[in-house]
């Protein structure tokens, strides 16, 4: 038995939901589709499918060594594509986990340039605020804040500028602070963004060269915990909110917030690309991270 052609027909089975999708994905006879899989499950003395004559369902036992295989089959095709032509010409699905802000802000806007470039790669972008397990799910790479996790292969990209501000309506209403602490003592409300991982609010902080403040007890009537909903509370008017440059600028060029506390601004924060060490050499990974330096370096 061919060992490895066996597991990849059982994974396109599970990914196709069939025999016959999977077969002819494969460009193989059904029959031949379900002798692989039943040579397998011979193999491992274990069932991993559940046939009858309208579906095929996978078992438990199926199941947890489908996402076994399913993650070293990729990582194989990763060893693969780093030798050869597929050097010159990276080829498959590249799976990205990045935060809100950033994918629809800056990523999304310049990938159309990403893919005409490598028409062969196929970008699977997971957008979510919190810190995800790289490798328990199966994410080639992150676009990250911090450098922290000594599990990951991490490298600097670039700096984002922090930019603090309002709405008119909000101003005309609460006025405009002169230093940090009169938000705290006019009681001005500022949307607080929250770790949905850890619930724990960021704090706000300025700077202004060596001399840093940090706001305690804040007023907050909302939290949110996404970058995008951050933006949206200060657009509604509903507090100030301390942010990301590129974000906020488009709306301060209309003229629906306006930036405050300027010479206050905190030094720029970090932005790392992060992978697995089984990724290193993968080929896509290194076009992205190299692409994703440039973009960053023009953000």
């Amino acid at each position: 038995m061919d060992h490895l052609q066996a597991i990849r027909v059982f994974v396109r089975v599970v990914e196709t939901g069939g025999f016959g999708r999977a077969a002819l994905s494969l460009n193989m006879p059904n029959a031949t589709a379900s002798k692989w899989v039943k040579s397998l499950e011979t193999h491992l003395g274990v069932k991993l499918l559940e046939r009858n004559t309208r579906r095929v369902s996978v078992t438990t036992d199926g199941a947890a060594y489908y996402e076994r295989m399913r993650q070293l089959l990729s990582e194989l095709d990763d060893v693969e594509a780093t030798l050869g032509r597929e050097q010159a010409n990276p080829r498959g699905v590249l799976r990205v986990d990045t935060g809100g802000s950033t994918a629809s802000g800056i990523l999304i806007p310049a990938l159309p340039a990403f893919l005409a470039r490598y028409p062969d790669i196929q970008v699977q972008l997971s957008v979510t605020d919190r810190t995800v397990d790289l490798v328990a799910e199966n994410i080639d790479c992150a676009i990250r804040s911090s450098a922290n996790d000594l599990d990951l292969v991490t490298h600097s990209v670039g700096k984002l500028a922090w930019t603090t501000c309002a709405s008119p309506a909000y101003l005309a209403k609460y006025g405009t602070p002169k230093r940090p602490q009169d938000i705290v003592e006019g009681s001005m409300p500022v949307v607080g963004y929250f770790s949905a991982t850890t619930g724990i609010t960021q704090p706000l902080m300025f700077c202004r060269g060596r001399e840093v403040i940090t706001l305690e007890r804040v007023r907050h009537d909302i939290l949110v915990s996404e970058s995008n909903a951050h933006l949206a509370t200060a657009l509604a008017g509903l507090g100030i909110v301390h942010t990301l440059d590129f974000m906020v600028r488009p709306f301060i060029e209309q003229k629906r917030l306006v930036p405050i506390l300027v010479p206050w601004r905190p030094d720029p924060l970090a932005v790392y690309i992060a992978y697995p060490p089984s990724r290193r050499y993968s080929t896509k990974v290194r076009v992205f991270a190299d692409w994703v330096a440039a973009l960053f370096a023009s953000a």
